[in-house]
């Protein structure tokens, strides 16, 4: 599995949850909600700090990952953040 963030993504993240330099990004299982991959979870996202990353790319100095414990969550997709401008926030793409 890989993860990829956009330019426009890394923008949000920086100026809405304040996400600086040294800091880290966890994409995140929740219970709840819809995706294309398993209906009755989606997608969270928080700052937070790596304990068991299962993958992780830094990108303009801030770490983005995923628990080893949420990998599942992910079926073999590679996870592409996007940014939506209409809606002004980040959109989730499963690349197989």
């Amino acid at each position: 599995m890989n993860i990829t963030v956009t330019t426009d993504a890394k923008k949000w993240f920086k100026e809405e949850m304040q996400v600086k330099s040294g800091e880290a990004v966890r994409f995140y299982v929740r219970y709840g909600g819809s995706s294309p991959l398993h209906d009755g979870f989606s997608l969270g996202v928080a700052k937070d700090e790596p304990a068991e990353p299962a993958v992780s790319i830094v990108e303009d100095g801030i770490t983005f990952f995923v628990e080893e414990k949420d990998i599942w969550y992910f079926d073999g997709h590679d996870l592409q953040v996007n940014y939506n401008e209409s809606l002004q926030e980040p959109h989730y793409d499963y690349i197989k």
